[in-house]
């Protein structure tokens, strides 16, 4: 039975396709309104035993009470940590139940895919999944800063790639379709602020490590998600990825060569009309 995970649920918007993509969806909302919400909002699913809701902040190791911050204006910000855009909404500061991230895996099974986006504590939750032991076949974790890839690297031992940008979800993906294995497909939606596709289902090849890492070095981070993959093979493995790089130095060396010939040129010419 597949499980996927998704930290950061916030209203949901997300659930309806996981539960296309999984047997049973675990959906993990800190904020009480967004979490009764869902409760409301699937509670057809939740009654057939196909989405579980999990209202606690999640943690990288701490299960207790944890100081979250509720964005009253904007609940989508809602997090763990002090705000400092004070123009960012109204924040207030509330005492919630939290749970470790491990402790949920151990409660519901084995994952197929985890969303991370709970807005600060996100590397935290992926070194902790790591560092257990877990290597999901597909994951992704929202990158506001290099930690994240490096994380993935270092302790996921991931060499597949792709990145999906927030912002552009919607208007990517707005003829979208969720193709299933006998063929047969069903049109979906991605609302404004959700996390979008992941897996094979995201435009494009699988990325290698160092393609990606000039990828992400070059559009930079932000609200962009890396997906990763340990079941996929990147566009270019071994010898075909050093034929590129081949390629691209040969290249580099080509047009740097015809620089140096055309500025001598133009200096011969000048010197010859001065004459």
């Amino acid at each position: 039975m597949s499980t996927i995970y998704d930290c950061g649920a916030n209203n949901g918007d997300d659930i309806p396709y996981y539960l296309l993509r999984a047997d049973k969806v675990v959906a993990i909302e800190a904020n009480p309104n967004l979490a009764e919400g869902i409760r409301l909002r699937f509670s057809e699913c939740i009654n057939v035993g196909r989405l579980f809701v999990e209202e606690c902040v999640v943690t990288g190791g701490y299960c207790g009470s944890t100081e979250f911050y509720i964005n009253d204006t904007y609940d989508y910000l809602g997090t763990t940590n002090i705000p400092v855009h004070q123009d960012s909404g109204n924040y207030r500061k509330v005492k919630l139940k939290s749970r470790s991230i491990t402790s949920i895996i151990e409660q519901y099974g084995e994952p197929y895919y985890i969303k991370i986006d709970i807005e600060g504590g996100d590397d935290e939750v992926l070194t902790s999944i790591l560092k257990s032991g877990y290597r999901p076949p597909y994951l992704s974790v929202e990158a506001h800063s290099f930690d994240v890839f490096t994380t993935l690297v270092c302790l996921g031992n991931y060499k597949a790639f792709k990145l999906l940008d927030g912002l552009s979800v919607v208007d990517d993906y707005s003829d979208f379709r969720v193709t299933f294995q006998d063929g047969k497909s069903v049109p979906h939606a991605f609302p404004l602020h959700s996390a979008g596709p992941f897996g094979n289902d995201i435009a494009g090849d699988w990325m290698s490590t160092r393609e990606f890492f000039k990828y992400l070095s070059f559009v930079g981070t932000g609200w962009k998600d890396i997906h990763v993959s340990s079941i996929d093979s990147p566009m270019c493995i071994n010898g075909y990825e050093q034929l590129y790089d081949i390629a691209g130095v040969t290249s580099r060396w080509i047009f740097r060569v015809a620089i140096r010939r055309i500025a001598k040129l133009i200096r011969t010419k000048v010197f010859k009309l001065r004459l």
